[in-house]
């Protein structure tokens, strides 16, 4: 069969994800059966050889749950130990008490902003998740009230502020300084965190009902114990033992910092950095400090970990779908033609480093892929157009412009889809409209730095 070229590519890929779209919303057909088929078939009909195809979308699936499947298993063991303990329940009542009831939308983001610094989104999800499930059941406000405020802080930080990977690599690219990067990212940041996160939040949580059953928060919210029958563990030690991956994680990317490069300690601090092997380390502190210290036994400990798998079991298939989907979109050409429509536009640097990223993002589903595969095209574009901008607010476009409408190839997307109990639409017109809020803002803003710097 002849392989597609050109803007045929586009319309097929527009195609593949309406047909995805319209078999999950309308037939209601599994998503993970409808990704892998959809995948095969765009694959088919834009030409691919069909002995790389199937190879196509199991690269993509393997590469997406190679990182996910470990953070999410990990990250559900820890939340899973923290709610059993109750030491969701006291995050809970401490940030009510501190916050009151009518802010606790403002707690939520705040606290996401702070522990989505170091870590990528999905392990600041799995993190906080199961504080959100405690901190909705205790105020009785809609899930999407307390939850989109912190998805808002943790997407903003995953896309604009290093020490985050992508953003990191994009000050690389550019050549920006990482400190100055940091401020106007801070800058840009937080009021585009408030608008998206709290104040749309409080608007849109009154026209979209959540399902009142929701099995995924039974997991985390802890039904047992009675209040006041029980000690519940101190604020200090569940802080503790929640942020460590992220305290191990800094520790790592500043490794260079404390150690020369290439001796033992430093490569050391590096592993202990890495997500996963800081996860890992936090999970068996909690066995401490949310099991032996709270009096449960190996068998309960044991028996926490394997109760809270089989749930994520179907999010985790999903996820790696995307990852497929998203990877048929890129080795089939439609990605490449994507960017080579973005470079045919000749725009302004800055908007330039936002649409490429928007276009990647819009193709590939993943922020991190659109803003380093972006940084790649528009850092040497940027310099021959002999315009001058400011590299780091290159970075914060480039950021901005990865961060658009999340949708059907984007794990995050299936993350937050499963773990808020809404279905497909309502996903869109929360979480997808979010992100597309925290795109746009961040370029103005990052436009209104540049008329002022």
């Amino acid at each position: 069969m002849e392989a597609v070229h050109g803007s045929m590519l586009l319309i097929y890929a527009v195609i593949a994800i309406a047909v995805l779209i319209l078999m999950i919303t309308r037939f209601k057909v599994y998503p993970f059966l409808v990704l892998i088929i959809v995948s095969l078939l765009l694959g088919l009909a834009v030409g691919m050889p069909a002995g790389t195809i199937v190879k196509s979308f199991e690269t993509g699936n393997g590469n997406t749950l190679g990182h996910i499947a470990i953070v999410v298993g990990l990250g559900t063991m820890l939340g899973k130990m923290m709610a059993e303990s109750g030491g969701a329940e006291r995050i809970a009542t401490t940030l009510i008490n501190w916050f009151g009831e009518k802010n606790i939308h403002w707690a939520m983001m705040f606290v996401a902003i702070i522990v989505g610094l170091p870590v990528f989104f999905e392990v600041g999800f799995v993190l906080l998740i199961p504080i959100a499930f405690n901190v909705a059941k205790r105020t009785g406000k809609s899930l999407l009230l307390i939850g989109l405020p912190m998805v808002a802080g943790l997407s903003v930080v995953h896309g604009l502020i290093p020490p985050h990977p992508a953003a990191l690599l994009a000050v690389q690219a550019y050549h920006a300084d990482i400190g100055r990067t940091i401020a106007y990212g801070l800058i840009v940041g937080v009021p585009t965190a408030i608008v998206a996160g709290p104040l749309f939040a409080l608007l849109i949580h009154r026209y979209i009902k959540l399902s009142a059953n929701n099995p995924l928060a039974a997991q985390f919210i802890d039904t047992e114990h009675k209040e006041g029958t029980r000690e519940l563990p101190g604020f200090g030690i569940t802080l503790f033992t929640i942020l460590l991956p992220v305290i191990l994680m800094l520790v790592g990317s500043w490794a260079d910092l404390v150690f020369a490069p290439k001796t033992m300690a430093n490569d050391l601090l590096r592993f202990i950095g890495t997500s996963d092997v800081a996860l890992l380390i936090a999970v068996l502190v909690s066995f401490w400090t949310f099991g032996a210290k709270r009096g449960f036994n190996r068998e309960q400990i044991q028996k926490f970990c394997g109760d809270c798998l089989a749930p994520i079991a179907g999010i985790t298939l999903i996820v790696g779908a995307g990852g497929g989907f998203g990877r048929v979109l890129m080795d089939s050409g439609i990605s490449k033609e994507i960017v080579a429509t973005a470079t045919a536009a000749h725009l302004s640097p800055l908007l330039f480093g936002w649409f490429v990223a928007a276009l990647i993002r819009l193709a590939t589903g993943s922020a991190t892929v659109a803003m380093t595969t972006a940084c790649g095209i528009v850092a040497p574009v940027a310099a021959a157009s002999g315009v001058q901008v400011k590299p780091e607010l290159l970075v914060l476009a480039t950021g901005s412009g990865s961060l658009i409408f999340s949708h059907v190839n984007d794990g995050g997307f299936w993350l937050i889809k499963e773990y808020f109990g809404m279905t497909v639409g309502q996903t869109f017109k929360t979480w997808s409209l979010c992100e597309t809020i925290i795109s746009l803002m961040g370029l103005g803003l990052t436009f209104a730095l540049a008329a002022v710097l």
